[in-house]
């Protein structure tokens, strides 16, 4: 029977190769990342939310994850109540770290191992319970993962290339995660399945680390070879075309492209507006309230800069900090930041006129 799965896991190794496990099942998997702190109880809220919309019957599954007991407690009520409202909602959290021990001694759907990486217990979780097709590749890479995050230096081979399959988690820093969780999973979920089916070569963890970069370029690649920059640059502007119906914003008409911690505006965003010459401007928000804004000739992005955050530059260049700005883990809640700002000086007097339309 196939099972709808809410996945949330961790954002190293350990925690993608647990999605890369699950991927290998034949249910259907809706997965969520997430690194310690606020970004936890973020996703579990947003995992809850589309629960609510789907009306079906679900599994949450978490690894790689240690909750701590306010966000147990949380998830735990949630659940109860939806279930006393008549739907069929189960926890799965699936861990090894030890500063769980006092979270999971209180509910029965904390499963808690110290004694294997997560990756490994998803793998023999999956085996019993979700119809996983294991041995091969997979099963060799498990070691893999649980030899490097368990530190087993004894197990050499294994260990080494690990070491290689860490670094290339922690360098796939091509896409922006909170802008493009799916697509950034998707790449670095890739990356890990071809690393995974090269673990049998001769000269294994040599012939990974000579490959990383072609590894990437090929992933971005449409058929005409460039540098990685160009053509993830390529990629993400295409990437955040079809982001269009979410992320476009307006302010005394003029119409805008707003991205979150997408960083190096002046290639990208100049490229997008090439592209899309319907927008009069794009801005970045940084995680830390700082925005870089690009324009094409159509808007003075300096005087909107101004207006918006005491900001200046340039007419196609500026930028500026936004006071009180909260670091969000969801774009929803950064472009309802953002919304709220606009409106606020739309209406306040300034230099910068309303787009009069064609």
């Amino acid at each position: 029977m196939n099972k709808t799965i809410y996945h949330l896991s961790h954002i190293d190794l350990d925690g993608y190769s647990c999605q890369l496990v699950m991927a290998q099942t034949a249910h259907t998997i809706i997965s969520y990342n997430a690194n310690y702190g606020a970004e936890v109880m973020d996703r579990l809220e947003e995992i809850i939310e589309t629960i609510k919309k789907s009306k079906q019957e679900a599994t949450i599954l978490i690894s790689d994850l240690n909750l701590y007991p306010e966000e147990a407690k949380w998830l735990n009520s949630e659940v109860n109540r939806l279930n006393d409202n008549g739907w069929k909602i189960t926890i799965t959290l699936l861990d090894h770290h030890g500063s769980g021990k006092d979270t999971a001694a209180q509910y029965p759907w904390y499963f808690l191992d110290t004694a294997r990486c997560a990756t490994k217990i998803v793998y023999d979780y999956a085996l019993e319970h979700y119809g996983l097709n294991g041995g091969g590749w997979l099963e060799a890479f498990v070691s893999v993962v649980n030899a490097v995050d368990l530190w087993h230096q004894n197990e050499i081979e294994d260990f080494e290339y690990g070491k290689v399959c860490m670094r290339l988690i922690s360098e796939a820093r091509e896409l922006n995660r909170v802008m493009f969780a799916d697509e950034d999973r998707a790449y670095k979920l890739a990356l890990l399945k071809e690393a995974a089916m090269m673990r049998f070569h001769e000269n294994a963890t040599i012939v990974l680390d000579d490959s990383l970069h072609k590894m990437k370029k090929e992933f971005f690649q449409d058929g005409v070879d460039n540098t990685l920059d160009n053509l993830s640059t390529k990629y993400i502007v295409a990437l955040l075309g079809t982001k269009r119906p979410t992320m476009t914003i307006y302010y005394k008409g003029w119409r805008g492209f707003l991205s979150y911690g997408l960083g190096n505006t002046s290639i990208i965003g100049n490229g997008f507006l090439t592209k899309f010459p319907d927008y009069d401007f794009i801005v970045d928000v940084g995680t830390r309230g700082t925005m870089s804004l690009r324009g094409h000739n159509k808007v003075d992005v300096a005087e909107m800069a101004n207006e918006w955050v005491g900001g200046g530059g340039h007419p196609n260049a500026a930028g500026g900090r936004i006071q009180g700005f909260k670091e969000q883990f969801r774009y929803d809640k950064v472009k309802q930041q953002i919304e709220d700002l606009l409106a606020s000086k739309e209406a306040m007097p300034g230099k910068l006129p309303h787009k009069i339309e064609e």
